[in-house]
């Protein structure tokens, strides 16, 4: 990275829209402070009207609480004006044999954590050496969560404050909606908004971001430049020549059909997790919201064709998509090993992109978000800045690229190319096949991840490993392990507590219609 003359930052000008461009822009006025006087910073977001959003999965992990109260939108109008549902986790269906095959069919990824009870033991070595009931999974034998998504019940009560409930959960939501939710909430908090296509981008002499050149509104310029322009990378990638790591040989999936289908009655019941199945070349997600769900399949154009592909998508909808027509998403699965660059810092799918299985993509847009905020260059001296913010992006990245490859890894499924290809030492990373060997003898522990570069807990790990599966042979005794029975009764008490969680607990539409009500009392 070049020197550049070190001049206070008092202008951000984002380019692009969609999620990534208009949270970047709620969450940077909202920490920063944008005001017209002298020492404020000033943001302005420029999209153009021709390009759409992308908008692939829908769906987000925990982590989207924390930052909806940080920007100041409260849960009724989010749920309200994004179509939005709850997602307490993602169930798996056959990704770890074949449909038909004897065993479990499915597995869960729930959100809450194994309970543990202060001084308790840790309820995972115990489920490994068969403390739990017999053919219980993991996640359900520790959490109540599993039950209670199996019952389309809602993971909080209407008594509970937003953002808060008695079980871990994130959200479905439509993706343009919540893109111009975003929009209406970054310019109340003072974001200026600038319709125009971006033409062209100008370099000056030291290399840096010196100007946009638009259609509409001519040349804009600012200290830095922060280009959400998706897929096309517009400053980050075609200006200044960042290179792209592409991940095909790591993680398969690059291409997405989508459809749009409607309930086949207004009371159906809304699953509140992403189902996720298991199909010949890729996966498809099948999420529930208020008035439709959004499904789609996510394949590799290397081990199946379009048209096959689009059967596939058909026959797992059935005669509800007999009049609808899919919308195909070619998907460039990879990332930037420098997201920052001189006064330029990518967000969003101009960055990276990695395939919308456990809903990274968002997350990696907070994370990046809140980097720009907490690390922001007010004297100017980016060097520093972006050195920090390009270690993280990039290690938040590989990690997840393993937490990613973990579910196809491990998978027992030899009935497609896909999945025999995905087994294969040489389609995992040296990173991800030393904690596989690790895990051999001993159970996934915290002190594996460093927290401040992981998007997903240690939990999540045990649920996706042992959900599919994964032989680990505990070294263990007595001594090892001296709390057995009390690891025991905590599995039982897990049992009772989820059957007063059911009783407890609405159901998810009902939970839904009460936010909708609610939010339509504050607006009357």
């Amino acid at each position: 990275m070049k020197t550049l003359p070190k001049t206070a930052v008092k202008n951000v000008l984002i380019v692009g829209g969609g999620t990534a461009g208009w949270l970047t822009a709620a969450f940077l006025a909202k920490t920063m402070g944008v005001g017209a006087d002298a020492d404020s910073v000033r943001i302005t977001l420029v999209e153009s009207k021709e390009i759409g959003i992308i908008g692939v999965g829908e769906g987000t992990f925990p982590s989207i609480r924390g930052t909806l109260a940080a920007i100041g939108i409260d849960e009724a109008r989010f749920i309200r004006e994004c179509n939005a549902t709850f997602k307490q986790g993602i169930r798996f269906n056959h990704w770890v044999r074949e449909p038909g095959a004897p065993g479990n069919d499915h597995y869960f990824h729930p959100f809450s954590l194994p309970s543990q009870r202060p001084g308790g033991p840790e309820l995972l070595p115990y489920w490994l050496q068969g403390a739990a009931a017999p053919g219980l999974g993991f996640a359900a034998a520790a959490t109540m969560q599993k039950r209670v998504a199996d019952a389309s019940h809602a993971p909080k009560r209407p008594a509970d404050a937003d953002f808060m409930g008695p079980l871990n959960y994130a959200y479905h939501f439509d993706a343009g909606k919540f893109a111009a939710l975003l929009s209406t909430h970054a310019q109340s908090l003072g974001v200026k908004h600038v319709q125009a296509t971006v033409e062209r981008v100008e370099l000056d002499q030291q290399g840096a971001i010196g100007a946009v050149h638009t259609r509409e509104a001519g040349v804009l310029t600012a200290d830095l430049y922060i280009d959400c322009t998706g897929f096309r990378a517009a400053l980050i990638g075609e200006a200044l020549g960042t290179p792209f790591r592409n991940i095909n040989d790591v993680l398969f999936v690059d291409r997405a059909l989508a459809m749009q289908v409607p309930y086949d009655r207004p009371d159906a019941p809304i699953p509140s997790y992403t189902i996720s199945t298991a199909h010949e070349a890729g996966w498809t997600w099948d999420i529930g919201l208020h008035q439709r769900r959004g499904i789609g399949y996510v394949y590799s154009s290397r081990h199946t064709d379009d048209n096959r592909a689009e059967e596939v998508l058909r026959q797992y909808i059935g005669p509800a998509a007999d009049d609808l027509s899919p919308r195909q998403l070619k998907l460039n699965v990879g990332y930037r090993d420098l997201h920052w660059v001189n006064n330029c810092v990518a967000v969003g799918l101009s960055g990276g992109f990695l395939e919308p299985l456990e809903s990274s993509g968002i997350g990696l847009i907070e994370t990046a978000a809140y980097l720009v905020s907490y690390l922001f260059p007010h004297d100017g001296d980016m060097e520093p800045v972006a050195k920090v913010f390009n270690q993280m992006m990039k290690s938040r990245y590989e990690r997840i690229v393993d937490f990613v490859k973990l579910h196809y890894c491990l998978t027992q499924r030899t009935d497609n190319q896909f999945w025999i290809d995905n087994t294969l030492d040489a389609s995992i990373p040296e990173s991800l096949r030393d904690k596989l060997a690790m895990w051999r003898t001993r159970a996934p522990h915290r002190m594996d991840f460093v927290v401040d570069l992981e998007m997903y807990p240690p939990s999540s790990w045990q649920y996706v490993l042992y959900g599919m599966e994964y032989p680990t042979k505990q070294y263990a005794n007595g001594r090892t392990l001296p709390r057995f029975d009390e690891a025991r009764k905590e599995f039982q008490m897990i049992e009772q507590m989820s059957q007063r969680a059911l009783a407890d607990l609405p159901t998810h539409r009902a939970m839904i219609e009460h936010f909708l009500q609610r939010g339509e009392r504050k607006t009357a």
